[in-house]
C-alpha cells in the first residue's frame, strides 16, 4: 500500500505535505485498481507490476515489485486496507482475509518516534510528528479494525 503514497511534489502541490501518511495522501483509486487488476490475474497472464515505497528518498516509485500470475499468496500490508470512506472502501470487498494487529499507544508512539530519528528527524520533531500527525491516523485505523476477519494484539515490548 506505500508505493501508493503521492509523491513529495504532488502533496506539496495539494498542500497536504505535513500531513504524508493521512488517508488523503494516497492514490487510494490506483490502490483498488491493483487489487482489482491482482485478482483478475490468471496463470499464463504476465506479470502484473506494483510500485514500492522506498524509505531512503521518501518517495514511491512505480512499477518497482514484479507480481507474476502464478504466485499463490499476496499479502498486503498497511493502515487504511480497512477503512469504509471514500476510495478505501473498495480495499476491504478485493480481500479475501484481513487481519487488524492492535498496538497499545505508548508502543506504537515509542516505535514512530524512532523510527522518524532513524529517518533523520530529531527527538522533539519526531515525537511532534507522532503526534501530531500520526495519531490521529491511528485513531482511524483502529476505528476500522473492527471490521477485521482476526483481531490480533501486537505483544509489548515486541
Amino acid at each position: 500500500m506505500d508505493g501508493f503514497h503521492l509523491a513529495q511534489a504532488e502533496l506539496q502541490r495539494l498542500n497536504r505535505a505535513g500531513r504524508k501518511g493521512a488517508p488523503d495522501t494516497f492514490d487510494a483509486a490506483g490502490f483498488v485498481a491493483l487489487l482489482q487488476r491482482l485478482r483478475q490475474q490468471r496463470p499464463g497472464d504476465g506479470i502484473v507490476y506494483a510500485p514500492d515505497f522506498r524509505r531512503e528518498i521518501e518517495e514511491p516509485i512505480a512499477g518497482a515489485l514484479p507480481i507474476a500470475a502464478d504466485t499463490p499468496l499476496l499479502i498486503v500490508e498497511g493502515n487504511y486496507l480497512l477503512l469504509d470512506q471514500g476510495d478505501w472502501a473498495g480495499v476491504r470487498p478485493l480481500l479475501d482475509e484481513c487481519w487488524h494487529v492492535a498496538v497499545e499507544q505508548d508502543q506504537r508512539l515509542a516505535q514512530l518516534i524512532a523510527r522518524h530519528q532513524r529517518h533523520g528527524r530529531s527527538a522533539e520533531e519526531a515525537r511532534a510528528w507522532a503526534l501530531g500527525n500520526d495519531e490521529p491516523n491511528a485513531r482511524l485505523v483502529e476505528a476500522a479494525g473492527g471490521r477485521a476477519d482476526w483481531q490480533l494484539a501486537w505483544p509489548a515490548g515486541f
